[in-house]
């Protein structure tokens, strides 16, 4: 499969999806001016991925700050990893982050994927 690697900028986050080396990392801050089509190569990344997944796969959120358009697409690549069998999304956020920590919290609730809480 073919290796993601965004660098993050002011408005969009840094994301490495590598499965030989089994890096699933979205960091930084996400308000795209189009949320759709920047996650759209993510979420087609991830539709490939389903088919033939690593047997365990770490994914880690360590998101700054998030838009509300963000927030839908980051739901459906979470929505995404419900199909793979042996994922951990692991959320960090900033040790006084609340809105960070309970938009994480949100998320796992709204989706059948084991979360792990980590302040940074």
């Amino acid at each position: 499969m073919q290796i993601i690697n965004l660098e993050g900028t002011e408005d969009t986050p840094k994301i490495i999806l590598d499965k030989s080396n089994g890096i699933f990392e979205i960091s930084g801050r996400s308000l795209p001016e189009d949320s759709a089509e920047f996650y759209q190569p993510v979420l087609d990344w991830l539709d490939d991925y389903k088919s033939s997944p690593n047997p365990s796969t770490e994914f880690v959120f360590k998101l700054e700050y998030f838009n509300t358009a963000s927030s839908k697409l980051i739901l459906d690549l979470l929505s995404q990893l419900e199909e793979v069998g042996g994922v951990t999304v692991h959320w960090y956020y900033h040790e006084d982050d609340e809105d960070m920590q309970e938009a994480g919290e949100e998320f796992s609730e709204l989706v059948e994927v084991p979360f792990e809480f980590s302040t940074y």
